[in-house]
């Protein structure tokens, strides 16, 4: 996972990003989404959407659009391997850093993330390192497919908030609902980049900017203009 501060406005999210770097606070001033070209990717995010997050990533769009924005579908097959290679890839090195901590206490974790965590015992070093090459490879294809763009959208999450009592009690429904809310800002950690996700003003329906690594600077200047057309 990528760890970022969760705030009201970009504006709010330069400055912590300031406070978190070092780094001179980012000049947001004069911005906006005239000439600014974004891809709309529509490998494995759209899957099993449901209607309110699809209708919300659809006005977000077109209201991007009305601000002067470019917007073009893409396809990334490259992210369909690493996708099928996460649940070596992190249970892997979350058991291999928490798993002396986890045996410790093992009644203190959340029992379906404990046994997730676990899984990562089971893997072959040999698979995990052919993983990462897989990894490494797919990484070099998605930069030069999205070079020419801003930002890369899509929608921060394919589903609403769960029920929270039926994921207690409904196995299969907790599996589901998990994967699918985790889905989308996996790319942005499978792909190794930095993203930023806005409120689109539908409850609970986020729009996730997807930038280069190491390039939050930039991302957060493009999401300046992206939050001036949403509001």
């Amino acid at each position: 996972d990528t760890v970022g501060p969760l705030v009201r406005t970009v504006s709010d999210a330069a400055l912590m990003h300031a406070a978190l770097t070092g780094d001179n606070l980012v000049d947001l001033s004069g911005t906006n989404l005239q000439g600014m070209r974004f891809a709309s990717l529509q490998t494995l995010v759209l899957d099993d959407i449901r209607e309110a997050p699809m209708a919300a990533y659809t006005t977000a769009l077109g209201k991007l659009r009305d601000a002067g924005a470019e917007i073009l579908d893409i396809e990334a097959p490259e992210l369909t391997g690493p996708m099928a290679d996460s649940a070596m890839l992190f249970t892997a090195e979350a058991w291999g850093i928490w798993g002396d901590t986890i045996q410790a206490s093992p009644d203190v974790m959340f029992g379906p993330i404990r046994d997730r965590f676990a899984s990562g015992a089971e893997h072959k070093a040999a698979d995990y390192i052919a993983a990462w090459r897989r990894l490494d490879a797919a990484r070099a294809t998605w930069a030069a497919r999205v070079a020419g763009f801003d930002a890369v959208l899509c929608p921060t999450a394919p589903i609403l908030p769960p029920n929270a009592d039926r994921l207690m009690q409904d196995g299969a429904y907790y599996v589901t609902e998990n994967l699918l809310a985790l889905r989308n800002t996996r790319v942005g950690n499978l792909m190794g980049t930095c993203a930023l996700t806005l409120p689109t003003h539908v409850p609970s329906c986020g729009l996730q900017l997807i930038g280069a690594p190491f390039q939050e600077a930039r991302l957060l200047r493009v999401g300046q203009a992206v939050e001036a057309a949403l509001n």
